[in-house]
Formats: structure tokens, sequence, C-alpha cells
């Protein structure tokens, strides 16, 4: 469910009513009855409702009612919309380590998140403040990365939640190497014969030759030639302000950034609504909206839901073998 006190309840009523509502023996959503059900009743989404209080409980047979699977964890009265909760935090963070575990047991076959709230998850005492963090600790896995999608545009992210200053140490050989090959790895896993992947420079014009900076000559081509003498289809590094309309013309199926924000304006811009991330590296199928807690409309009947229903496609996709729309 994401943030109780957030966006998350209305989105999943809201996406689960125009897109699935013939078919909700397929999916278990996992937070607040009391949340789902007061946003149902006070926005008038108008959805039957059911609460369950452990997996075993859950009827496949059931197609007219969404199934909640409700552990009971936090009190009605620290859900409030729009208010920081620390108690909210802890709740939702826990309600990700259930499906995690659920995906493990290969009771669930996949998980489309709705968001968290960092700030409430580190008032919550989480280091780990976002789902990937989380989700990479529970399943111990040492390589795990962020894509965006919108459209045809996918974009994977050397390194998310740093300081910028921070993330640019991270800008190794070592590090780019490992990107291009994880990336490789799971777009061919999801159906991409010979992956066409681009690497984006990090300094302004791709360092100009080493005037503007000494990663592209120093870390990130040397990278690119590693990966290209195992046959990788790589290309780079490119200037971040050329790069990414390459791929939305099908230059390449994916474009590897170097921080947060590099990849992140560009998906945005080219199709906020619609956009939303899945993680590579873990053995579990986990996509997301792309968007947060949107505290400021909380349970006011305004959020959109297309990122949610999205989000809820492209998993169906993974678990049923489709590639990402290639």
């Amino acid at each position: 469910m994401g943030d109780p006190c957030g966006i998350g309840p209305e989105i999943i009523l809201k996406a689960l009513k125009s897109s699935y509502s013939n078919s909700l023996n397929e999916f278990l959503v996992i937070g607040s009855y009391y949340a789902m059900s007061t946003v149902n009743q006070n926005l008038s989404i108008n959805m039957p409702v059911k609460k369950i209080n452990q997996f075993d409980d859950f009827d496949p047979n059931e197609t007219t009612m969404i199934q909640i699977l409700d552990p009971e964890n936090i009190d009605a009265e620290y859900i409030q919309p729009g208010v920081l909760s620390k108690e909210a935090g802890k709740a939702c963070m826990e309600w990700v380590e259930i499906a995690a575990h659920l995906c493990l047991e290969n009771k669930i076959q996949g998980m489309a998140t709705a968001p968290v709230n960092k700030e409430a998850a580190s008032l919550a005492g989480y280091v780990q403040i976002g789902h990937m963090e989380l989700l990479q600790s529970i399943t111990n896995s040492p390589e795990v990365a962020t894509m965006l999608i919108s459209k045809n545009l996918r974009v994977v992210h050397l390194t998310t939640h740093k300081p910028v200053q921070i993330a640019c140490d991270f800008v190794t050989k070592e590090n780019i190497y490992n990107m291009i090959k994880l990336t490789n790895t799971n777009f061919i896993n999801w159906g991409f014969d010979n992956p066409r992947i681009g690497v984006a420079a990090l300094n302004p014009h791709g360092s100009d030759g080493g005037l503007l900076g000494r990663e592209e000559n120093e870390e990130i081509s040397p990278a690119i030639i590693q990966a290209r003498q195992e046959n990788i289809n790589v290309e780079g590094p490119i200037p971040a302000d050329i790069i990414f309309n390459q791929a939305i013309d099908n230059r390449f199926d994916a474009v590897i950034c170097m921080y947060h924000d590099q990849g992140h304006i560009p998906v945005k811009v080219y199709g906020f609504e619609e956009s939303i991330t899945v993680n590579l590296g873990l053995p579990l199928i986990r996509t997301s909206v792309d968007h947060g807690t949107a505290f400021d409309i909380a349970w006011k009947g305004i959020a959109d839901n297309t990122s949610m229903v999205e989000a809820i496609k492209l998993a169906q996709n993974l678990i049923s073998g489709s590639n990402l729309g290639n």
C-alpha cells in the first residue's frame, strides 16, 4: 500500500476499479484495511473490500472483492491524511517485508508498490529508507539497480538515493562495468535478444576530451571497452543532453545514467503520469509507481492512478514472461 497517510490507498483503489474489477482474485493488497475502507467510502470509489488476517485466508476464487491482508501493525489514530508519521513509516516498511517474503516463498508472483515516505521510514529507524534498499537487504542481493520507464524510454541508474557529491565517487570502472552486465543480463531475461545499451557521460559535453572532467576517460570508457570485449552491445559515454533523445528515437533499449536526477528528469519530462520503476538484480519481481506519497493531495480524490495501473501491467508482463514492450 505504501504510506497509508499518502495517496497509496486512493491510487490502488482507483487502479483496481478502472482496469481489474473483473479479476480481483489476482490481487492481494498488503496494508491497512482502515485506510483502504475509509478512502473507499469518503471518496465514493465504491469498491468492495474484504479484510484478511493472514495469507492463508486469501480466497483465490473471490473475484468481486479486494482482499486486504492487514497485519494490524498500526492503530487508526496514526493514520491521518497528509501527516508525516513514524508509526506509518514503520508499518509501510513492514508491509514491504511481508510482500518480499511472500514472493520468496512463491506464494505471490510479484509486487507492485505504492510510494513510501523516506522521511517517515527514517523516523521509524530504518536505514534502508527506500523499497529497493530494503529488498536488497532482505534478499542479500549483491547488485541491484532502479530502472525508470516511460513509454519506450528506459533508464537504469548507477546510483539513486545518494547526495550528488557522493554519487560522483561511485562513477568507477568497476561499478559501471557491473551495471552494464546487470542491465544486459536482465534485458536478455526479459526477452531482448541483443540489448542495445547506451551509457551517459557524467560531465558536460562528455568532458570535451578531458577538459571538463576525468571520469569519461578514466572510468566510463574503460568499463565500456571491457563490456564490448564480452560481446555486450554498448555505446558511450554519450553526453547526457543527447543520449535520452537518442533512446526515445529507438537507438537504445536502455540508457545507464550516472546519478538520480540525470535519469529521473528526462523520464518525468517525457511522460510523468505513466512513468514507473522496476528493480534489476532482485530474485523477485518488483515494480512501482514513479512518484511520491503526495501528502498535499492525500485522500482528496484528485490523485492520478495512471502510474499505478502501468506498474501493475508491467509486473503482470514480467510474471507472464513478456518483455518490456520491445
